[in-house]
């Protein structure tokens, strides 16, 4: 199986995505499509040994659509030739407004206004080009129609061709005599549909493209071109041309262009764009370094690891333009209704046109009828309602780190009632770090100095929490000699001649060595931290207490969830006294530790059994079963691959204060959808009848051209509602 987004041209409203994706899905060796409307991508999922790209191509274009090619950085390149047509028809629909409206004003235009075969022919030769502007609308309404998969652009083809043909008959039936009264005509009604429809169609094209901001962001976060270290020197390449294992040349100030190994050399590294840190961190021989992050202040070589389509920044926006292609299921129930909607629409204006005719009403008032009923309906309005909400709340989550790879996550979020954490690497940062220290000497630095040089010869994990304070604070090694292992104690070392122990108090304990620090490793155990004394020549000079640090913003994170009435449950195979400790720093409600993975799934299962929705975090191998066993999982930054696999959302931040806000976001889109949905169904269920006249024994009627600006106004409320998930974000 193979999967591929493209971009697609000449879609307008859901009865048209969802349109296409009804097509595609019938097509053998297409295994999923699916299509979305603000983004204007598709993401198939096909098998190779069947389909090519050309042939996938050649479906799109036999459901009446353009592949515009694979999503990549290219994006439209038509808005200003777009603005520069809507301003010269603006000026062509005063002229059309002017001359079929101006009688209203007491303006009249000399010879034309009292002419009526001069006015016909005026009329007819002002309303010919909006044909010709509006050719892409008309061209997609025959196709949709032809291929039964009728859109809001069929409909307006519909009104307008009938507006124009029954104007063009009756005008010649009175020019050539066959009749003796000047008829009414429409071709007014043409110009102005097909000018405000494109007035919609550029006004929404600007709402979809704030949509895509965050996506577009990450796309140009890669550089244009990067230099390779060659026999002859550096060679300037663009990034398509760099392969796996080339050796990079960065500079400082240059943008990273590949995920890779520093090989040579060290600089301060941005990463701020996708790990939200905007201290930049010192990157060293063997440490990796991500493509798009900036080089602040070093010369460094990287061989390249991940290039192309396969960098964490490509892999991001392919997660985002997926997640964004799914559709939760309010999304799909209102693409059914969307489907009956154009068909239902077109039977209410022939039954207008019917009913009228037959009442009496006359021809020209019965074609007006039909003609508003086509112009009125919005079925943009309803197809925009859930997906331009679900894009902006994705594309929001986006930039704050948190990649959902399923829409429906979008939608189910907001029901969780449970939320269980693993320990390490989650609620902790997952590496040994000096949480206490005690000392009775005056020369702390040269104690440090020692004792982070003896473990910098261990592979313990312990030893990782003093390689890791020498490296934040700079410190340089010493040389210490006769290193030796103490089985079960811990390690030992010299330093000129002198004896240096990094050992625990059992150590003490069989060797008789008075301990200073007994309290404080009674205080310290109780916590749950790990005991090591440092001592020189036979005395203690110093206590670590070494532990697992618990993140900054964890315990935040677990009263907000706390306040919002969700369970938080800690799942861990850590030792119950240590679990118990963290859990009571950050207030979680329940410990279920000393698991193993088997027991993580089963836990799990168990409380969805018990009726509870919840959510699973975790970042390791031993959680990637306990993580598929949820109903929506998530996988913390830097976490292992098979983690990440199998989670429904991805922190691209160290941090774990996405989960609130990933909730929050999830009510507060759930919302404006509904809203989206009542406005646009209120829209219809309101303006329809009064086009197919229900209001005319009261003498209420509507014009086509007002029809048509009110289904703007339609498709720009559901539109400005949405975006109002943009403007909650910057005000936070």
């Amino acid at each position: 199986m193979e999967k591929m987004v493209l971009r697609i041209g000449g879609m307008s409203c859901s009865a048209c995505s969802s349109g296409l994706e009804k097509y595609l899905n019938k097509q053998n060796g297409i295994i999923s499509a699916s299509v979305n409307l603000v983004m204007a991508s598709a993401t198939i999922e096909y098998d190779g040994s069947i389909l090519s790209y050309g042939s996938i191509s050649d479906f799109i274009s036999e459901a009446g659509f353009e592949c515009i090619g694979e999503y990549d950085k290219t994006e439209d390149n038509d808005t200003s030739l777009s603005k520069k047509q809507f301003a010269i028809f603006s000026v062509f629909a005063v002229f059309v407004l002017f001359l079929s409206m101006g009688h209203m004003l007491g303006v009249r235009i000399p010879y034309v206004s009292s002419n009526a075969t001069v006015f016909y022919a005026a009329s007819f030769v002002l309303s010919v080009p909006f044909l010709y502007y509006g050719y892409d609308i008309l061209k997609s309404g025959v196709k949709n129609a032809i291929h039964i998969t009728p859109n809001m652009d069929s409909l307006v083809t519909l009104g307008v061709f009938s507006a124009f043909l029954y104007s063009v008959a009756v005008s010649l039936l009175f020019v050539f005599g066959k009749t003796d009264t000047p008829p009414d005509v429409y071709f007014e009604s043409v110009a102005a549909v097909i000018y405000f429809v494109k007035l919609g169609k550029l006004i929404d094209k600007k709402s979809k493209a704030k949509t895509k901001k965050a996506i577009s962001a990450l796309v140009q976060i890669t550089p244009a071109f990067a230099f390779i270290k060659t026999e002859h020197g550096e060679k300037r390449v663009s990034i398509d041309e760099i392969t796996e294992n080339d050796i990079l040349a960065c500079h400082p100030g240059e943008k990273i262009a590949a995920d890779g190994e520093i090989v040579i050399g060290s600089a301060h590294v941005d990463e701020a764009f996708i790990t939200g840190e905007s201290k930049p961190s010192l990157k060293k021989p063997g440490d990796m370094v991500l493509a798009g992050s900036i080089n602040t202040n070093g010369y460094i070589e990287i061989r390249a690891k991940k290039v192309g389509k396969n960098s964490t920044v490509s892999e991001i926006v392919r997660l985002v333009l997926e997640s964004s292609s799914t559709k939760p299921p309010i999304a799909r129930a209102a693409d059914k209704i969307c489907l009956f909607f154009v068909p239902t629409v077109a039977i209410i204006a022939i039954l207008t046109f019917i009913i009228q005719l037959a009442s009496g009403l006359g021809l020209s008032s019965s074609v007006h009828g039909f003609i508003t009923v086509l112009v009125v309906a919005c079925p943009c309005s309803l197809g925009l309602a859930t997906p331009l909400a679900t894009v902006i709340s994705e594309g929001e989550l986006a930039a704050d780190g948190i990649l959902i790879k399923k829409s429906e996550i979008l939608e189910n979020a907001q029901k969780l009632n449970t939320v269980i954490f693993d320990k390490t690497g989650t609620l902790t940062y997952g590496k040994m770090s000096i949480a206490h220290s005690f000392t009775n000497t005056d020369d702390t630095n040269e104690l440090m100095k020692k004792a982070c040089s003896i473990e910098q010869k261990s592979s313990h994990p312990i030893a990782y929490a003093f390689k890791d304070y020498a490296s934040k604070n700079c410190i340089s090694m010493q040389d210490v000699s006769d290193f030796t292992v103490l089985e079960g104690y811990g390690i030992a070392a010299s330093y000129k001649g002198v004896p240096l122990h990094m050992v625990n108090g059992k150590y003490l304990l069989e060797n008789n060595i008075k301990n200073p620090f007994s309290k404080e490793e009674t205080t310290l155990s109780s916590k749950g931290e790990s005991i090591v004394y440092f001592i020189e020549n036979g005395h203690v000079l110093a206590l670590f207490g070494i532990s697992d640090v618990i993140k900054e913003d964890a315990p935040k994170e677990i009263t907000a969830l706390n306040d919002a009435g969700i369970e938080t449950i800690m799942l861990t195979g850590d030792n119950e006294k240590t679990a118990n400790h963290v859990a009571n720093e950050l207030g979680i409600d329940t410990v279920i530790a000393g698991v193993m993975p088997k027991d993580k799934v089963d836990t799990v299962i168990r409380l969805r059994n018990s009726g509870r929705i919840l959510a699973m975090v975790g970042d390791g191998i031993n959680d990637a079963a306990a993580l598929a066993s949820a109903d929506i999982s998530i996988s913390m930054h830097g976490a292992t691959d098979i983690a990440m696999d199998c989670a429904d959302v991805i922190f691209t931040r160290p941090t774990i204060n996405g989960i609130s806000k990933l909730i929050d976001t999830s009510k507060k889109t759930m919302r404006i959808i509904k809203e989206n949905l009542f406005l646009a169904f209120l829209y219809n269920s309101f303006m329809i009848p009064i086009a197919a006249g229900v209001l005319i024994p009261f003498g209420i009627t509507i014009n086509p051209m007002i029809a048509a600006f009110a289904m703007i106004l339609s498709s720009i409320s559901v539109s400005l509602n949405s975006l109002r998930l943009t403007r909650r974000r910057k005000q936070k």
